[in-house]
């Protein structure tokens, strides 16, 4: 049976986009489904000064191609908050979103948490909304509730990015620990970090909002963490002597690495920084890390690349594998946990192989011929 529907086929647009009112919230809000699988799309919600439909519309596109990639009957979405000043009631802009979208998420369009927003803002949202994504006809069901579920699975998308990584690292033939430079240390760059850490690779700088800190011996994870707001951002008054602390929005570029991970906003890397690229192995692990552009020429500089479309999916993949009934029913949350984290992380090693193996053999596009099996525009 082919999880596509027909609407996914085509690049030209998005399926529907929508403009949300907001009343009393001193906000405009958006909605954009790129496509549907039988009835059903999901993606992020999004918070910032500067999202508008356009950037919405590039992200739901990406949602539909990360969710074909791991094999789910999901069209991709995206929805986006714009403040129009300091968010000075947080409560009734969720809440308000909650009741706007309502007929979206009980008709199909599952809109989690992204850049902005937190699990806690979801809860809000959801509970304003009346949706619970554990009583939805076709879902698998769970022993506790959703909000408790996701708590275990806090990780899940650093998982998977770090998942992506080690996969690349074994690739190589490297046989030392390897250095990594993270750029971004919110929820994800954090999963990153610790996962990494205990498979015994070394955090060697890791940039905020702020800079980029750096010790060439390793950072000490867990005290880095201890360290950190949950916006990502890092206290350098609690940070060991040893690490030395750079300014600017490049800093990160300038540290001696094996392995780059990107972890925060949009064109991180385009065509003016290949060149000061260092690392050998670079892994999207937020979204559209890399222009386009930047992404070819890193390839056709010998570098591995791992998009994001293949790596950062494990917070869509757990969502979406509930949503969809993929997962199977009668586990408890132990073992849902660990179903999901085997199920994602041979997801996310399949397709990186094939990746590698496409941009071995000279394509330029390797991402555009995994979609164009399963007959998506790329």
């Amino acid at each position: 049976m082919s999880l596509l529907h027909a609407d996914a086929t085509h690049a030209s647009s998005p399926l529907f986009s929508t403009t949300l009112s907001l009343p009393d919230c001193d906000a405009t809000g958006w909605v954009v489904v790129d496509s549907m699988v039988d009835g059903l799309a999901m993606g992020g919600t999004r918070m910032t000064q500067t999202v508008d439909a356009t950037e919405l519309a590039a992200l739901a596109r990406a949602m539909t191609h990360k969710l074909a990639l791991v094999d789910l009957p999901i069209g991709g979405a995206k929805a986006g908050i714009r403040p129009n000043g300091p968010v000075r009631d947080r409560e009734h802009l969720m809440r308000t979103f909650g009741r706007v979208t309502r007929p979206l998420l009980h008709g199909g369009v599952y809109l989690g948490c992204d850049q902005g927003t937190t699990h806690p803002d979801r809860d809000m949202f959801f509970a304003a909304a009346g949706y619970d994504i554990a009583t939805r006809p076709g879902a698998t069901r769970l022993n506790v509730d959703w909000a408790e579920f996701w708590r275990t699975m806090v990780d899940i998308t650093g998982f998977g990015v770090a998942t992506a990584a080690l996969g690349a690292i074994r690739a190589s033939g490297a046989r030392t620990p390897q250095r990594v430079v993270l750029q971004g240390f919110g929820t994800v760059g954090r999963g990153v970090a610790q996962h990494l850490a205990a498979h015994g690779h070394q955090i060697v700088a890791v940039a905020d909002i702020l800079g980029t800190v750096e010790d060439p011996a390793g950072l000490p994870v867990d005290k880095l963490i201890a360290c950190t707001s949950t916006d990502g951002t890092i206290d350098r008054s609690g940070l060991p002597t040893s690490v030395r602390v750079h300014d600017g929005d490049r800093a990160w570029l300038k540290v001696d690495t094996d392995v780059l991970v990107l972890a925060a906003g949009a064109d991180a890397i385009d065509e003016s920084v290949v060149s000061s690229v260092r690392a050998k192995i670079i892994v999207e692990g937020g979204n559209m890390s890399c222009t386009k552009p930047a992404r070819r020429m890193l390839g056709e500089a010998g570098l591995t690349v791992l998009p994001d479309v293949v790596v950062n999916v494990g917070g869509a993949a757990v969502t979406g594998c509930i949503i969809a009934g993929v997962a199977p029913n009668g586990l408890n949350v132990p073992q849902m946990s660990a179903w999901l984290r085997e199920w994602i992380a041979s997801k996310i090693n399949k397709n990186c192989e094939l990746i590698q193996e496409l941009s071995a053999s000279g394509s330029a596009e390797p991402v555009a011929e995994l979609l164009a099996q399963r007959n998506i525009a790329w």
